[in-house]
């Protein structure tokens, strides 16, 4: 195992910056979303996973993953750091853990998920208008769960 080249104190004060919530590709689609008229209410804790976005007129929820902490497969922004691989790996599948039982817990109560990639907000404005078309069309229509990312999105 590799030792850190930061000390502990100043590690933890880094990673307690890393943002949780605000984050710029969640701004991004916030914005882009009440440009088109929808409403929402942010972050709900009541909510298993506290949802970035919540739309109750449709009760439906969006969570905003990163792909390097949520692991979006085969996104090139999903990258492992070379050290301590092994307490990374642990990290990532407990995240995902989390996310599938969120995302479960969620669908069980009869909300509505969407899981909206970074690597599909980051880019051109086209991107986002994009994003934005498919969640307006997916919450015209009656399918419990949307994912959106990567493929021809990314730039």
């Amino acid at each position: 195992m590799e030792m850190d080249t930061i000390d502990k104190a100043t590690r933890s004060k880094i990673m307690s910056h890393v943002g949780q919530k605000n984050t710029a590709p969640e701004l991004r689609l916030r914005k882009a979303l009440h440009r088109k008229g929808l409403r929402y209410r942010l972050h709900d804790k009541q909510l298993s996973g506290s949802p970035d976005i919540v739309l109750p007129r449709y009760k439906s929820v969006i969570f905003v993953h990163g792909c390097f902490w949520h692991r979006h497969e085969d996104c090139k922004f999903a990258t492992t750091p070379e050290n301590r691989r092994d307490f990374w790996w642990d990290k990532f599948q407990t995240n995902i853990d989390r996310d599938r039982k969120n995302i479960k817990i969620l669908l069980d109560n009869g909300w509505r998920v969407a899981v909206v990639w970074e690597c599909s907000l980051k880019g051109k404005d086209s991107n986002v208008d994009y994003v934005v078309t498919s969640l307006m069309k997916w919450l015209s229509m009656g399918d419990s769960y949307f994912e959106i990312g990567g493929g021809d999105l990314t730039n």
